[in-house]
């Protein structure tokens, strides 16, 4: 395999703001630090698998402010193709304020912006780059119809399709969706999705099946501090958890993955994709920031070792 991913979704001027705790409703709190950064799902999967390798294009769209040029300068310098890239006139970009809790937990805000510009047409725009990936990974911070059309795209062409469905959308269509190979919720966005209670492991695979029974081909459900489950039609796998040491969970979902996509189109097989893919995220949790905490191939396989030897003692 080529090994070749396009990104069809969102990018972010992240906003973080590290606190002590979350100010209640009318409070006023000082915060002990600030720092911005390059996030969107869209941008933030791109990276991850641009860094671990990967011939990454992103299609994409950004405001005509300071942001939009840093935004494209930034998937310049870690190796994304930007020429499917649209700068929108007179519409900011995409911002994303986000607050960090000391024990790594936060909660994030999104501003669409110019991601909310992401079109169906931008899509075919860009179909002879398209036809040459082995892999199309999209997200929820665009569109719906945008990625209705980009799911129909890989379906006709036969590339595979992955679907992040975040932020959760009340509104995605399941029936818009046949014909997608990975659909890769959390446990609140499968819940939403799906109608069905998941609150245990029985029960998430069955609300995973009845998105099965759409047309979707496999699910991911990730679980947070349980790991994630690897579910089909006829079968369950486990992803065990990796055990660190949390400083900042902000984009570890990115992570997860956009580095499943890079280990799947690189010909790795499913299960061993996604264990691996665990462990990027892991390691993307003791750093600070998202994008910035994305660690490249060489940085990741010493942590492999260094977890490898730390479990076995």
């Amino acid at each position: 395999m080529s090994n070749r991913i396009a990104v069809i979704g969102s990018n972010m001027i992240d906003l973080v703001t590290y606190v002590e705790r979350m100010p209640n409703r009318g409070e006023t709190l000082e915060a002990p630090r600030f720092q911005q950064g390059f996030g969107g799902k869209g941008a933030n999967q791109a990276v991850a698998a641009s860094r671990l390798g990967a011939k990454v294009a992103m299609i994409t769209c950004v405001g005509d402010d300071s942001f939009g040029h840093e935004t494209r300068a930034n998937l310049e310098r870690n190796g994304v193709d930007v020429s499917h890239l649209r700068m929108v006139e007179g519409v900011a970009s995409g911002v994303a304020p986000i607050f960090v809790e000391p024990d790594g937990e936060n909660a994030v805000l999104i501003v669409k912006g110019a991601n909310a510009h992401l079109s169906p047409e931008d899509v075919q725009a860009a179909a002879s780059m398209l036809i040459d990936c082995d892999t199309i990974l999209l997200q929820l911070e665009v569109a719906l119809e945008t990625v209705y059309a980009a799911v129909a795209f890989g379906a006709e062409h036969g590339i595979t399709t992955i679907l992040n469905p975040a932020p959760a959308n009340p509104n995605l269509d399941l029936s818009e969706l046949g014909g997608l190979d990975w659909f890769c919720p959390n446990e609140s966005e499968l819940a939403m999705l799906s109608g069905m209670p998941v609150d245990t492991d029985t029960r998430v695979v069955e609300a995973a099946r009845q998105i099965i029974a759409r047309g979707i081909r496999n699910v991911i459900v990730t679980l947070g501090g349980r790991g994630a489950r690897f579910i089909t039609a006829d079968q369950v796998h486990m992803i065990e958890p990796v055990r660190v040491n949390p400083v900042d969970t902000t984009g570890a979902g990115d992570a997860f993955i956009g580095s499943f996509a890079r280990f799947l189109s690189g010909g790795v097989p499913p299960l061993e994709a996604l264990n691996r893919a665990a462990r990027y995220a892991a390691h993307s949790i003791t750093g600070h920031g998202t994008q910035s905490s994305y660690a490249d191939e060489a940085a990741f396989e010493e942590f492999c070792r260094a977890h490898v030897a730390s479990s076995v003692q």
